[in-house]
């Protein structure tokens, strides 16, 4: 597995890996509907808005698409970052992709220059990030209205 950053070319590729994602590995969480609406909105002009904004990792197989996952500033923030975009294809979850794409992005600029940085994570991955040391952020599990559960970890006090 190669993890490396994102290229132009890649949109179309990390779109249906996400869509597959989505569709298979999030159902049990969601409605279709919303489903559905994430799938339309994480189209490869979405993708590629979002790799020219933040640092955007991607990681490959054989030539294909098993990950990605993107950091950058939260709210334009320099002591605030935010972790965005994490999927892993679901044929290659729980082989230690998503902990090696996490890994990558604790190890970014976006990363180390944060005092706290804040992950709005699906129902679906909260049990994954805190695993890795992040914590609810309002100190409950609670879904916001797009039912996203915002955890953090906090590297300066």
């Amino acid at each position: 597995m190669l993890i490396r950053r994102f290229r132009a070319g890649d949109e179309s590729a990390v779109s249906r890996m996400i869509a597959k994602t989505l569709s298979i590995s999030n159902a049990k969480d969601y409605p279709a509907d919303q489903i559905e609406e994430l799938i339309q909105r994480m189209n490869p002009q979405f993708i590629s808005a979002c790799a020219s904004q933040r640092h955007f990792y991607v990681a490959e197989e054989d030539g294909a698409v098993i990950g990605c996952a993107s950091i950058g500033p939260f709210w334009g923030k320099t002591d605030e970052s935010g972790i965005f975009t994490v999927f892993v294809d679901p044929e290659h979850q729980k082989l230690g992709v998503g902990k090696r794409l996490i890994s990558i992005l604790e190890k970014d600029e976006y990363f180390l220059r944060a005092d706290r940085v804040e992950i709005p994570a699906s129902i679906t991955a909260v049990g994954f990030y805190m695993k890795l040391g992040y914590e609810p952020k309002s100190g409950d599990l609670v879904p916001d209205e797009e039912r996203l559960i915002p955890l953090e970890k906090r590297r300066k006090q």
